[in-house]
């Protein structure tokens, strides 16, 4: 990688944790010459990263940020954003989820716990046009992969606005609040809710959200990491 591309990388760092996201910042930083890193504390603070830097050369996404659903972050990335790689840097060690991940479109999975210099060679290597992703072993393919893949394709059909007003759908906001957080009228909340509806193919707003919280993940083992004082940082 020559000076004059290092010179012009730009990283989006999405994590809502103070800390680790510190931590991957340098990490960045250490590794490149002059990058413009961008951070992000949620999924709406990422969908305006991407539209300040839309050429962006990487997205560290964590899976679990305010407004983010597991992987209907990623797959709204992915299908908004098709040229922008999204690596994954998350508590959850689940090969499952792993596993999903890859088959959603992200380019390489870093667990939290990794030492400093897996998450720079990780980097690395997604910069130079390869994927990082742990060795699971054999492929096991999941029951819910065809199903994963619809529903990533659904939401990935929507419009910024309108995964704003899913997420927030998700977080049990109504109508009228979710029109004051957005500063937009409630008949345009509504106008949105039924585009939803269409695109994901549901019949009412419970099935929207149900929708959504299908790409969440879940693992017991991450209530024991404390991403505030991650093992990563440089």
């Amino acid at each position: 990688m020559s000076e004059d591309v290092l010179d012009s990388t730009t990283v989006i760092v999405a994590d809502d944790h103070p800390l680790f996201r510190s931590a991957l910042r340098g990490a960045v930083e250490q590794m490149l010459s002059r990058p413009t890193v961008i951070e992000a504390d949620s999924a709406q603070a990422v969908q305006a990263a991407v539209t300040e830097a839309p050429d962006a050369d990487l997205c560290t996404l964590d899976l679990r940020m305010p407004g983010a659903y597991g992987f209907s972050t990623l797959a709204f990335l992915r299908g908004n954003h098709p040229s922008l790689p999204i690596l994954i840097v998350s508590a959850i060690t689940d090969p499952d989820v792993i596993t999903r991940a890859q088959r959603l479109g992200a380019v390489g999975y870093i667990p939290k716990s990794a030492s400093p210099q897996t998450i720079a060679s990780s980097i690395q290597r997604v910069l130079d046009g390869e994927t990082a992703f742990p060795d699971l072993g054999p492929d096991q393919r999941s029951p819910a992969e065809t199903t994963d893949q619809e529903l990533a394709e659904r939401i990935a059909s929507l419009t910024p606005q309108q995964f704003r007003v899913l997420t927030r759908l998700a977080d049990g906001l109504l109508n009228k609040q979710i029109a004051y957080e957005m500063s937009v009228t409630e008949a345009t909340v509504k106008a949105h809710v039924t585009a939803i509806l269409r695109k994901l193919k549901v019949s009412n707003r419970t099935a929207a959200v149900i929708a959504a919280r299908q790409l969440d993940v879940t693992d017991p083992e991450a209530a024991m990491v404390d991403p505030q004082t991650p093992a990563a940082t440089p």
